[in-house]
């Protein structure tokens, strides 16, 4: 049978079928196509500009970038960075360019864009700034880590959301009016799909398109389910943004001391597929950052669980870096010791080469000691009350009090100490 009759046989895939015709079809993204949104107003006024959609799989981007072109009378023309080289490029440019006399204009749409080097973006330059084509690229990266300067400048971007429960379910429904028939499931059934589905509107049409091949008469049970049906992998790669997403959210939920939250993005990037031993290394920094001396012992039990995981591996291992987590999630806070330090830092580039007061400088040799080092110096533990008063700082620089403890766990004892010692100094001058 001849290839082109034997794809003429074959049944358009339901996710080609329930693509939308028009914008306002599209779901979950009112925030850029109502009125008010930023492609509202640009169809409102029918002047469309180069944008780069940036959203996760199967929220529309694909779509939206086909209908814009539509809307405003433009030829499509789709590329893919993954299977396109500079030759290709180049052919699109000079079609666009010869479109462009015959007064066509076209809409260049660049699928995961991010994938071409910045050499091949900066490509791009000239054209969309001589209006030769508008571009449209989309991409699941974050354009301020993978897009170059120049062209993010040339373009504005937009950020698709994931599909919430309410758009999955009018997918489903959709799905379902489609096929001539609901799927067979309940309630309960239809939120396990929007919790296999993620937010991907397209992964939610391929569990509709399986459930459809069943011959249950019945609701299939949501274990069944599970057993049938393959969850989305979650959206998480652990040398992108996500990777620094989810860490900010378990470090910011610590520092405001919510500990089911911290667990829910510790549980969250181990799903993901995170290394464990960059978790606790995270922790070991917050503990010293957020917490410090405020509970001293916080640093001890961060220690404790990466050197637990490194001896137990996975999973055993992980619940000592979630024993950690709920540590740190109920220790008082404190970031004085890193403003401390911080201040530190600046005082010492700010002040240069000062040397130590003599007093307080050795002298193993005679020189040393003829010239004044260590003269006047007072041990300490013979002065009244452990405590001699003297200055430690260059003889050319005025006191700095650096370390400012909070009133909050072990810190307020440190408070006590400073005070006590800051008034024997006072009484000792």
């Amino acid at each position: 049978m001849p290839a082109e009759l034997f794809a003429s046989l074959a049944p358009t895939p339901l996710a080609e079928r329930l693509r939308p015709k028009a914008l306002d079809e599209i779901l979950g993204q009112d925030h850029l196509l109502g009125p008010e949104g930023p492609l509202g107003r640009m169809l409102e006024a029918r002047k469309l500009g180069s944008l780069i959609l940036w959203g996760p799989p199967g929220c529309g981007k694909t779509t939206i970038a086909r209908l814009l072109a539509e809307a405003v009378d433009l030829h499509f023309e789709p590329l893919s960075a993954v299977f396109s080289g500079v030759a290709d490029l180049r052919r699109v440019f000079e079609a666009a360019r010869q479109r462009r006399k015959d007064g066509k204009g076209t809409l260049l749409f660049v699928d995961e864009i991010h994938r071409f080097n910045r050499a091949q973006q900066d490509g791009f330059l000239p054209y969309v700034e001589d209006g030769t084509v508008t571009l449209i690229g989309a991409t699941t990266e974050n354009p301020s880590f993978e897009l170059n300067a120049a062209l993010l400048s040339r373009c504005q971007v937009l950020v698709l959301r994931r599909l919430d429960d309410a758009a999955l379910s009018a997918v489903l429904g959709r799905a379902e009016e489609a096929l001539g028939r609901p799927l067979p499931i309940d309630e309960t059934g239809r939120q396990a799909l929007f919790a296999m589905a993620d937010g991907d509107g397209r992964y939610m049409i391929g569990l509709a398109e399986q459930l459809a091949q069943l011959k249950d008469k019945g609701p299939v049970p949501p274990a069944r389910l599970a057993t049938l049906l393959q969850k989305r992998a979650p959206l998480y790669d652990k040398a992108q943004e996500a990777h620094y997403n989810l860490i900010s959210a378990l470090h910011k939920s610590l520092r405001g001391s919510d500990v089911d939250a911290a667990l829910y993005w510790f549980a969250r990037m181990l799903d993901g597929g995170e290394d464990p031993k960059y978790i606790a290394r995270r922790l070991v920094r917050f503990a010293v950052e957020d917490i410090g001396m405020a509970d001293p012992q916080a640093l001890t039990q961060t220690l404790a669980a990466w050197e637990t995981y490194e001896r137990l591996g996975s999973p055993e291992g992980e619940l000592a870096i979630a024993q950690a987590v709920i540590y740190l999630g109920t220790a008082p806070k404190s970031n004085a010791a890193y403003v401390a330090f911080g201040a530190a830092k600046r005082a010492a580039k700010t002040h240069g080469s000062l040397t130590p007061p003599m007093h307080i400088l050795n002298a193993p040799t005679k020189l040393m000691k003829e010239i004044g080092y260590g003269k006047g110096y007072e041990y300490d533990h013979n002065a009244a009350d452990g405590f001699s008063g003297q200055n430690y700082f260059p003889d050319n620089m005025n006191r700095e009090e650096f370390y400012q403890p909070v009133e909050r766990g072990f810190e307020r004892e440190i408070v006590k100490r400073l005070d006590y010692w800051k008034k024997l100094r006072e009484k000792k001058r």
